[in-house]
């Protein structure tokens, strides 16, 4: 984050407690160049000097759980075989948190990053120190074959990663390529020399490197990727869009106001802005201040156990509930309707070559003014590029629409029914027939009810009418009708038997 040089005197004190407690731990003296050391062990600290709170939060060696029975000083037991980690425990020491690791590397970077962010947090003047000279870091600037200028670029500090220079940002002038490859791109050639690192708090060397859409913060730690020293590396890009369906398709979000969360940097809304936005702000309402690594919201100040004793405490807790999603930030931070992404791929080449390395460094040494110590380690080479001149569009539509509908059953009806345009007309002549049958049968059992029944002869009367005169004054002669009715009475089986043969 800062050079060395540039911040030693405050880092001082912490670098020698670390060397002893390396020294307790691991019998491991560690050699740094120390300026006024000698002067420090003597000088009298205040109980409120940073050894009052390393001593409040050490680095120690915890046993594992197969060794918890056995003592301390045992000979069977290596020193290997103990985590390393260091406790954090609330204002009144009723309750700690243990945070410990397998690698003792890992727990001494921890445990070094933790104080160092108290440092930082207590010097007022520490976003003074960044070096935004734009040539101590950058050797060579070229994109579409034209050379760089400041007006290309925009600075801003990482806590992590230092002076960190946006290309192509909204702010500055944009850029336009008319071709793709690797010659209308971005190249660079950035120093990567490791003789001003901060030894306790980097163990890495070379560049970050991210690509991102334009009005996105840039995550580094999250997205960003490494550079090699002495190594050329090309990136080939191709851009990506996903348009979601918002409403009742999906719980997308058009630009972030519908959501429970405030947004607390100075760009548009993306999920990972969400996501930090909402733990800082869980962070000030639980802790009492903010975290040093993200924005700080209106009328907050930074940690510093100066001030909150037991932040830390609290920041490691929270991170855990964090983490398992108890704040509910993940659900809170809904995805954007559009999204833009770029897929990377890389190549790595050896640069410079072994042939041509030593009048390459000696031109640059000219140029820059600067004196490399270490050829192969001082300086890297980066070029990003569209591999084609095009971009894909990833988009949703509805499932079901009227258009579809409709096809979708007229696929139906034709899977089932092989229907052409006669059947369809036959379907339908059979269904008016079946309406209009039915409808006269209702009518005609309908009438035939309504209609009264005649009325019959009275009882223990005769029928005469056939023996009755017609009507008076018809001129037709008197006609009368009889009828015969013969019955037949039954047949007796006579009693003398009778004679075969005969009837």
């Amino acid at each position: 984050p800062y050079r060395y040089s540039a911040i030693r005197k405050k880092l001082d004190e912490l670098d020698q407690i670390t060397h002893q407690t390396l020294l307790d731990l691991y019998d491991y003296n560690m050699s740094l160049a120390r300026s006024d050391w000698s002067t420090l062990s003597t000088r009298k600290r205040s109980s409120r000097s940073l050894l009052h709170h390393v001593q409040r939060h050490p680095l120690r060696r915890q046993k594992r759980d197969n060794l918890v029975n056995l003592p301390e000083n045992s000979p069977s037991v290596d020193k290997n075989d103990w985590k390393i980690g260091f406790v954090l425990c609330s204002e009144n020491n009723k309750d700690c948190f243990h945070q410990a690791y397998s690698s003792g590397v890992d727990a001494v970077r921890e445990w070094y990053s933790f104080h160092y962010i108290n440092i930082l947090a207590q010097m007022p003047d520490a976003k003074a120190l960044d070096e935004s000279d734009f040539e101590n870091f950058i050797y060579a600037c070229r994109f579409n074959e034209a050379t760089c200028d400041k007006a290309n670029y925009t600075h801003f500090h990482h806590p992590l990663y230092g002076n960190c220079y946006t290309f192509n940002d909204n702010s500055s002038s944009l850029w336009t390529s008319s071709l793709p490859g690797i010659n209308n791109g971005l190249s660079l050639v950035v120093r990567t020399e490791q003789n001003d690192f901060i030894p306790l708090l980097s163990t890495v060397t070379g560049a970050r490197v991210m690509v991102h859409d334009q009005n996105e913060p840039a995550f580094m730690d999250d997205g960003g990727f490494n550079v090699r020293p002495g190594i050329e590396t090309s990136i080939s890009m191709r851009k990506e869009m996903t348009v979601r369906l918002g409403g009742s398709y999906s719980d997308c979000t058009e630009d972030g106001r519908d959501v429970p969360v405030q947004n607390l940097y100075s760009s548009r809304y993306t999920e990972q802005v969400c996501i930090r936005s909402c733990f800082q702000v869980n962070m000030v309402e639980r802790c009492g201040c903010a975290y040093y690594f993200y924005p700080l919201p209106a009328g907050a100040e930074y940690c510093d156990y100066t001030k909150h004793v037991a932040w830390g405490y609290c920041y490691y807790k929270l991170l855990a509930e964090f983490k398992a999603d108890v704040l509910g930030c993940f659900h809170k931070c809904r995805k954007p309707c559009k999204m833009t992404e770029y897929q990377l791929s890389a190549g790595y080449s050896r640069w410079p070559s072994a042939v041509s390395e030593d009048w390459v460094f000696y031109m640059l040494s000219q140029q820059n003014k600067y004196n490399i110590t270490s050829k192969r380690n001082g300086v890297a080479k980066v070029n990003i590029f569209f591999e084609e001149w095009n971009y894909k569009t990833n988009g949703e539509s509805p499932a079901f629409t009227v258009v579809t509908l409709l096809s979708q059953l007229g696929n139906q009806w034709s899977l089932w029914f092989g229907s052409s345009v006669l059947s369809v007309m036959e379907l339908a002549e059979l269904i008016l027939d079946f309406i209009a049958i039915t409808f006269i049968l209702a009518l005609r059992w309908f009438h035939s009810r309504q209609q009264p029944s005649p009325p019959g002869p009275p009882p223990n009367s005769h029928d005469n009418t056939a023996f009755q005169d017609e009507a008076p004054g018809l001129s037709a002669p008197h006609r009368f009708t009889v009828e015969a009715v013969v019955t037949m009475l039954p047949s007796y089986n006579s009693l003398e038997p009778r004679e075969v043969g005969h009837e």
